[in-house]
């Protein structure tokens, strides 16, 4: 499968502690590299690596993520600088 690069830009009310290490343990388990270059309570980047069916289910994940949170929107944006 065909690796891709994208940043994912999570928008909305992100504030809970929980949202962070949820979004690495759900990129984890879905066999994605991914590193967060932004958090903050309404915005958080993160750039993810792996084929593109997985990238699509990490953006289906956060989109129903945990229940502390509430995500508006999410931007995708393709071959973010990775470090």
């Amino acid at each position: 499968m065909p690796t891709a690069r994208e940043r994912l830009t999570i928008r909305g009310n992100l504030g809970a502690d929980s949202f962070l290490p949820w979004v690495a343990r759900h990129a984890a388990r879905l066999g994605l590299d991914g590193e967060i270059r932004h958090a903050d309570a309404e915005r958080v980047d993160i750039d993810v690596r792996g084929p593109a069916d997985l990238i699509d289910a990490m953006e289906m994940g956060c989109l129903l993520g945990p229940i502390d949170v509430w995500v508006d929107a999410i931007e995708r944006s393709s071959d973010p600088e990775w470090r």
